[in-house]
């Protein structure tokens, strides 16, 4: 099911100032763990890189399979620069400044990109499904940007000038960089480094520009609901100094500190299923703040539309699948007909 149009929360606030909270944004609080934040794991890519290349398991890659299989997500330093396969800084900055001058434009402007009924792709909120569900605090632009041909460009903003290709170029490295960290996921698991990455040839790709607005009464609110990703790898840029990621850590919200510079990552549901549960999703959700603005960009990453999807048999040769299998698009349509729920879209695909 595709979601259903709703209100501009930016234009909300700029009427309201985000004082006057509608019912349907109205959440009950959840337990947060402590006052502090966590810092999930970093890793080097360079040095993941040089380890990759070099067809041996170092330091670095064990520290990638202890934070995939204890964490489901982890920070990549040095996956912005100028070195081969990884995100070129000036794409990185054009890319911030492309979402955040299209989220400054007039709301007419943007409209032109909205979605239409019945429709995934464009501005507006994703997972909308009745007229009377709870609704994020966030206004969203979601895109498909891979494989080329399943672009949508008439939904590409022409504004700012350079927005299609700065989205274009950002889109094609960092699926790059999915893809040098899958191959070394399935080095870290005993696998053929092939056997993730020859499933992600023309692979899918979307990505998902974020705006939060401010909330003066930010407790109140969600700006994403909890949930888990659908894909394999999803890769998440901040757009700006502001901090609202947490994830579900021993059954509480778990506030977690950000690396400048660095990109989030995290599991999702196909590679728990690919790998039998070794490697988990992990829930997440976003907070807003009471007064500034916050940005980010996630590119979701899956295989390609032929690719089955159920657990590897490399990994499930000496255990019992704990999962059901499903094709591509069954997979999908399951997972766009639920609605932001934690992990229970997961839970209806376990066995036993």
């Amino acid at each position: 099911m595709a979601s259903l149009p709703v209100p501009s929360v930016q234009a909300m606030v700029a009427a309201t100032g985000g004082a006057d909270v509608p019912p349907r944004y109205l959440r009950p609080a959840e337990p947060v763990a402590g006052d502090s934040e966590a810092q999930i794991p970093i890793i080097d890519y360079q040095m993941l890189l040089l380890e990759l290349d070099l067809d041996r398991c170092g330091e670095e890659s064990a520290c990638l399979h202890r934070a995939c299989q204890d964490w489901g997500f982890f920070q990549v330093i040095n996956g912005s620069c100028s070195c081969n396969h990884s995100v070129p800084d000036d794409v990185v900055e054009g890319m911030k400044a492309s979402i955040q001058q299209f989220f400054q434009l007039p709301m007419e402007t943007k409209k032109q990109f909205a979605q239409e009924r019945g429709q995934l792709e464009g501005y507006g909120q994703l997972f909308v499904f009745s007229e009377d569900q709870k609704l994020d605090w966030a206004d969203i632009l979601y895109l498909h940007t891979q494989p080329h041909e399943s672009r949508n460009t008439k939904l590409w903003p022409d504004q700012p000038a350079n927005f299609r290709s700065t989205l274009d170029r950002y889109s094609d490295a960092v699926k790059d960089v999915s893809d040098s960290l899958l191959a070394t996921m399935a080095k870290n698991l005993g696998l053929e480094r092939e056997v993730i990455t020859g499933k992600c040839i023309h692979g899918m790709q979307s990505v998902r520009m974020n705006y939060y607005p401010p909330c003066a009464q930010a407790e109140k609110v969600v700006g994403l609901s909890p949930h888990s990703d659908a894909g394999l790898l999803t890769l998440v840029l901040r757009v700006n100094h502001v901090q609202g990621l947490q994830i579900k850590r021993n059954g509480s919200w778990l506030p977690v500190k950000l690396v400048s510079g660095a990109f989030i990552v995290n599991i999702g549901d196909m590679l728990e299923v690919f790998t039998n549960g070794r490697y988990k999703s992990i829930e997440h959700r976003a907070v807003v703040h009471p007064k500034e603005e916050r940005l980010s960009v996630a590119a979701f990453h899956l295989p390609n539309i032929h690719a089955i999807i159920s657990p590897l048999k490399e990994m499930a040769a000496h255990e019992d699948d704990a999962y059901r299998t499903l094709d591509h698009e069954s997979f999908m349509k399951l997972f766009y007909a639920t609605n932001l729920e934690g992990k229970s879209f997961l839970e209806r695909l376990k066995l036993n």
